[in-house]
């Protein structure tokens, strides 16, 4: 019951965040065309609107890791994977996860030992906004340490369905996603949509 309250609200926060980078993404591009706009006609810059959208780029993408995970989005080769019999399947998914699980841990422990070095030296970025770099820094961590913390969940959870035998379990939530799978998806949203729509249409 626990692992479950975890996993919702792990996958809670993966959207919230998710959602906030596609927000930071937007404004970003606002920012751009207004660079661009403001250089062509007005001979004015910002400064340091490439600089933010580095920083911008870095964190969403961190935190759609997670998201990206959720969603079984990440890109895998499945051609000869589909083809195995289920039970080895559904060992090489498990397989997947725990090495995913390793490699989200190292990235977020690199990325730890980066911001300790930033705060001992007391990094700036050379640049004109002589940014403290351990602010994008932060949000950069946290964003891996989301992803981190819920690729180890997953792994493990993939490993104890795999040791109870749970063969299709494992399979159905850690394979590659199929062209059913994405149809089904779509269906769903659609569906969502259409009854979102017809209620509010109808009168209250």
């Amino acid at each position: 019951m626990q692992s479950q309250h975890f996993y919702l609200a792990a996958r809670k926060l993966a959207h919230g965040a998710a959602i906030v980078a596609g927000y930071a993404a937007l404004g970003l591009s606002l920012l751009i065309a207004f660079e661009v706009v403001s250089r062509k006609f007005f001979n004015f810059s910002l400064q340091g609107v490439d600089e933010i959208g580095g920083y911008v780029l870095a964190i969403g993408v961190a935190f759609s890791f997670a998201y990206a995970l959720l969603h079984r989005a990440h890109t895998r080769v499945d051609m000869l994977l589909v083809k195995l019999p289920a039970p080895l399947r559904a060992f090489l998914n498990a397989v997947a996860m725990l090495l995913l699980a390793a490699f989200a841990s190292f990235m977020l422990w690199r990325a730890i030992e980066t911001l300790r070095e930033t705060l001992e030296f007391g990094s700036r970025a050379s640049t004109p906004l002589q940014t403290p770099l351990w602010i994008p820094q932060t949000l950069w961590i946290l964003g891996l340490g989301v992803f981190a913390v819920l690729a180890v969940f997953l792994a493990l959870r993939a490993w104890w369905l795999l040791l109870r035998g749970q063969i299709g379990v494992v399979n159905d939530e850690f394979g590659p996603r199929s062209a059913d799978d994405e149809l089904n998806e779509a269906r769903q949203d659609y569906g969502t949509r259409v009854s979102e729509t017809q209620q509010r249409r109808s009168p209250s």
